[in-house]
């Protein structure tokens, strides 16, 4: 699989959440750019960020950073 199989769902559950980018970076430990270099795909987070991003949202990481759908049906 190559990494933009990959699903980036931190958009949609900030929201849900009714998070700013501000808020999740501050509980997350990293700045605001982070996060919003996270939601537009400029940057992928180590395992640890991603793992504190998804405890912060309340998902697993496969909510969050999952395979696409139509990889997984394959």
């Amino acid at each position: 699989m190559t990494e933009s199989t990959y699903t980036n769902m931190v958009r949609k559950w900030r929201r849900w959440n009714e998070l700013s980018q501000q808020e999740l970076a501050d509980r997350a430990g990293v700045s605001r750019q982070t996060i919003a270099n996270i939601e537009k795909g400029n940057y992928s987070p180590s395992v640890h960020l991603a793992l504190n991003i998804c405890h912060e949202l309340g998902k697993t990481v496969e909510e969050v950073f999952g395979v696409r759908q139509e990889e997984q049906e394959q």
